[in-house]
C-alpha cells in the first residue's frame, strides 16, 4: 500500500512545480490582447502554445516580451506555435496576440502558458528498497510525464485541424448555397426575359396584320 502513496506523492509534487493557464480567447478585429505569466526565480522554463481555431485565414500576429520590455520572440500571420524558452530574469512575461491586420474578421485563439521548474523532487524511499530501485521508479514517472505532455500536444494539434476542417466545410457549404441561389435567380430572370421577348414578337405581329 505504500508504493501507490509514494507515486501519488511524487505526482503531486511534480504538479506543484508546474503552473499553467489554458484559455480560448475571442480576438476582435483591430484588437491587441495581452496575457501575463510570472516567474519566481531565474532558470524556469516557460512553455507557450497557441493555435488559431477559426476566423480569417487562421493566422495571427504574436509577440512575447520579458520583464523589462525585451522582445523574446515574435511572428506575423502564424497559424499556430509551440515554444519552450528559459526565463533568464525573474518577473512578469507578456504574451500578446495582435489582430490589427484584420478589419472585420474575429478570431478564436486557443493558447496555453505554463511555467515549469526543472528541479526534480526527491522520491521518499520505502524501507528495505535500494536507491537504484527508487531512481528507476522516479525516472519512469518522469518519462510517463513527458509522454503525457506529448499526447496532450498531439490532441491539441488534432483539435486544431478538426476545427479548421469544419470551418472550411462550413465555408464551402455557404458558397455552394450562395451559388445555387444565384443560379436560381438567373434561371428565373432568363425565363421572364424569354416570356417578354415572345410576347413582344406576338404583339408586333398582330399590329402588322391590323
Amino acid at each position: 500500500m505504500q508504493l501507490p502513496l509514494i507515486v501519488c506523492g511524487l505526482v503531486a509534487s511534480l504538479a506543484a512545480h508546474v503552473s499553467a493557464t489554458a484559455l480560448t480567447y475571442k480576438l476582435q478585429p483591430n484588437e491587441r490582447a495581452c496575457f501575463y505569466a510570472a516567474t519566481t526565480k531565474p532558470g524556469e522554463k516557460i512553455a507557450f502554445y497557441f493555435a488559431v481555431q477559426s476566423g480569417g485565414s487562421f493566422d495571427v500576429d504574436y509577440e512575447v516580451t520579458g520583464p523589462h520590455g525585451k522582445s523574446i520572440m515574435d511572428g506575423e500571420k502564424e497559424r499556430q506555435g509551440d515554444f519552450v524558452f528559459t526565463a533568464q530574469e525573474v518577473g512578469e512575461y507578456k504574451f500578446c496576440f495582435n489582430n490589427e491586420m484584420s478589419t472585420y474578421s474575429e478570431k478564436f485563439v486557443d493558447f496555453e502558458i505554463a511555467v515549469e521548474n526543472d528541479a526534480k523532487v526527491s522520491l521518499p524511499s520505502k524501507p528495505g528498497t535500494s536507491p537504484e530501485q527508487t531512481s528507476a521508479l522516479e525516472e519512469s514517472l518522469f518519462k510517463i510525464s513527458g509522454q503525457l505532455s506529448t499526447i496532450t500536444r498531439n490532441q491539441k494539434y488534432f483539435r486544431t485541424r478538426e476545427n479548421r476542417n469544419f470551418s472550411t466545410v462550413r465555408s464551402t457549404e455557404g458558397r455552394i448555397v450562395n451559388f445555387s441561389l444565384i443560379q436560381i435567380a438567373l434561371v428565373i430572370c432568363m425565363g421572364a426575359l424569354q416570356v417578354f421577348v415572345v410576347r413582344f414578337f406576338f404583339q408586333g405581329a398582330r399590329k402588322g396584320y391590323v
